[in-house]
């Protein structure tokens, strides 16, 4: 197997952090994402490749297999067994796990020869032993408006399409599972899985927090003070609210039950929190500036 730079394919340094990772990780999905390059045959290989890369860096220990073993960190531990029988009887004479005379004596030069030794008999009896295919790991863009329903999505996994049910209130960073529709097994193996992380984007006047949403709302002077009636949008529809007299700056309502849907929990949802933002007047005429005159007078009575 040609060996294959995960660092490379992803812009990064060997040193690149977590963060890096994964925000060059964002861009190159989407970048290559086979939905938005329908034109280019190759888009879906490239895809998979990039998620290849970033489910190997993005775990600590898988990134630190890759980095002592290259292409062949999936063999690691076996490895390390090796090693370590080798270490314990100061020559490695066949012994090997996986059957074979090669003799390895500690000499760093050796290495190479070594590790095809013993994963390169592996590979020749791999037509008898069937593995799990490997996992994919995707990222969907979604808008909280469309999130606040169950709808469907269709996704493009390795050239086929994908139509899956999206529950309503999947969160921002929520992973879900497809079982079976990761890489093809070997050797008659099952397939991976595919794994769905959502990013969430938020296109509404809404601030969500779990399930419970918040929205600040403008009030004239005078509703607040001699009080009156307000009609919001919410995402349900809209909901005249009953504005008490003297409201003041920054007073809280709550709305029950017209938050956001509840994860897979069918009619239930968190609350709807509105918060009034007095509006003082602007351009005030001479007359209203002689009644504002008026009323400061008469409350310093």
């Amino acid at each position: 197997m040609d060996y294959v730079d995960y660092y490379k394919l992803l812009g990064v340094e060997k040193n690149a952090t977590a963060d890096e990772i994964k925000t060059a990780y964002r861009k190159l999905a989407r970048q290559h994402h086979p939905d938005l390059n329908p034109n280019d045959p190759e888009a879906g290989k490239r895809f998979q490749a990039i998620n290849e890369a970033n489910e190997v860096l993005s775990d600590p220990e898988k990134r630190k297999k890759y980095d002592q073993y290259g292409n062949d960190w999936k063999h690691a531990e076996q490895f390390e067994q090796a090693k370590r029988q080798q270490q314990t009887s100061g020559a490695y004479t066949g012994g090997n796990p996986f059957g074979g005379g090669f003799a390895y004596n500690g000499d760093d030069e050796n290495y190479s020869d070594f590790f095809e030794s013993i994963f390169g008999n592996r590979r020749r009896t791999q037509r008898e032993s069937r593995f799990k295919g490997q996992d994919i790991h995707a990222s969907f863009q979604l808008n909280l408006s469309a999130a606040y329903k169950t709808h469907q999505q269709t996704f493009t996994v390795n050239g086929k399409n994908l139509r899956i049910t999206v529950p309503a209130g999947v969160e921002n960073g929520q992973e879900i599972r497809i079982a079976g529709y990761g890489a093809p097994g070997v050797n008659g193996g099952p397939n991976g899985d595919l794994y769905i992380t959502f990013d969430i984007v938020n296109d509404t006047a809404f601030e969500r927090r779990g399930n419970d949403l918040y929205k600040e709302v403008p009030l004239d002077l005078y509703t607040a003070v001699l009080g009156g009636s307000e009609t919001i949008d919410t995402f349900s529809g809209k909901v005249k609210l009953t504005i008490a007299p003297e409201t003041q700056e920054g007073t809280r309502v709550r709305l029950k039950g017209k938050g956001f849907p509840v994860y897979k929990k069918a009619d239930e949802f968190g609350d709807l929190y509105v918060t009034f933002r007095i509006q003082l007047p602007k351009h005030l005429s001479a007359k209203e500036k002689a009644l504002f005159n008026e009323l400061a007078l008469e409350r310093k009575k």
